[in-house]
């Protein structure tokens, strides 16, 4: 049995360009429903603020990483999400690969952050995609990050206005750049664990009489998160669920959801196979076949695909089954129909099926 888990992985405080405490990201986390939430500040390593936050019955853990760039670059290229090194490893920003070496003898996990993040030359936004791209050794991606999103709709300041007022209709989905690069990095034979992330900064912003939040922390926590499956509870103690939530990210046995059109919560992505039953992240042989099983929560189009390309679709469906008998890096999607359009719902980590 797995047991499931909600975070947001990507948010900003005061301590860097956020526009609230620890405390407020927390309290908004459990207000969105959300079993943990990491804090990853720019540049900063802010120790102290681990643990669970309580708010009468309800609880959420708290933990911290950091995002860190190079501030010396122009424009900021190449920010990195990383988690679990308990210390402050900023002054290796300028050598990305240097950096990603120094998480990795930490123990800890990097992230690419907002592999394609676009300018928004109306608002002098600078383009802050990641571009070294020969780095090796990262743990994952950001699939999804909302705010990169939100940036590649303001081509004008009447139309940034509209989304502003109107932010539940601003997701549809990862930038195809960032699904295709993700998929040939696994067809190449690389484990790269994808994650998704809202980028909450919870900024205020004036223009004239207009004053808005751009966008609360609360419900940007319940759009775009990162679903992780345990094989055991989290306890209640931060040290030990802190150890088995970035456990299971690392393996990859997550999936991301964009929980605004409908909860994400029960998805499933298994493969039966020689090994038994193997879930998102996990590798199996394809020796006898293997058969994959996708369990959504709700109807939705369901898509699934081999090293990229799309290999079946179920339409409508709550559960689909497939049976493979060809190794390769297997995935799965779904989409719902949310104010009228066709849109992102769920992005499964792979499952690694070999030929042996």
């Amino acid at each position: 049995m797995a047991y499931e888990y909600v975070g947001n992985l990507h948010t900003h405080t005061n301590y860097s360009d956020g526009h609230g405490s620890h405390e407020d990201i927390a309290l908004a986390a459990i207000k969105a429903g959300l079993d943990f939430v990491i804090v990853t500040d720019h540049n900063v390593w802010v120790d102290g603020m681990d643990g669970y936050r309580y708010l009468d019955r309800q609880r959420v853990l708290l933990l911290t990483g950091e995002e860190i760039h190079d501030q010396a670059r122009e424009p900021q290229k190449n920010h990195l999400l990383v988690y679990e090194t308990l210390c402050e490893l900023s002054p290796h920003a300028y050598d990305p690969q240097g950096l990603v070496d120094a998480v990795t003898q930490e123990g800890g996990l990097s992230f690419i952050a907002h592999p394609t993040d676009p300018a928004a030359p109306a608002f002098n936004e600078d383009d802050l995609s990641w571009v070294d791209w020969e780095v090796e050794g990262f743990t994952g991606l950001e699939l999804w990050n909302v705010m990169s999103e939100f940036k590649s709709l303001l081509t004008s300041l009447p139309r940034s206005i509209w989304y502003a007022y109107n932010p539940t209709l601003i997701a549809s989905g990862p930038f195809p750049s960032v699904l295709e690069r993700w998929d040939r990095l696994l067809a190449s034979g690389k484990k790269i664990v994808a994650i998704g992330g809202t980028d909450a900064h919870s900024t205020p912003v004036r223009l004239g009489p207009l004053k808005r939040t751009i966008f609360p922390y609360e419900f940007l926590f319940r759009t775009v998160n990162t679903h992780v499956l345990l094989r055991e509870p989290l306890t209640g103690d931060f040290e030990i669920d802190r150890r088995r939530l970035f456990h299971a990210i690392r393996e990859g046995n997550c999936f991301i959801g964009y929980d605004l059109p409908s909860s994400t919560r029960g998805f499933r992505f298994t493969a039966q196979g020689e090994k038994g039953e193997v879930e998102m992240g996990d590798t199996t042989g394809i020796r006898f076949g293997v058969t994959l099983k996708i369990s959504v929560p709700k109807r939705a189009e369901i898509r699934l695909l081999r090293d990229g390309e799309e290999i079946h679709r179920w339409d409508y469906q709550e559960t689909a089954v497939h049976t493979v008998n060809q190794p390769g890096v297997y995935r799965a999607e779904a989409y719902l129909r949310y104010k009228g359009k066709l849109r992102s719902w769920i992005f499964s980590n792979p499952i690694y099926i070999t030929s042996k």
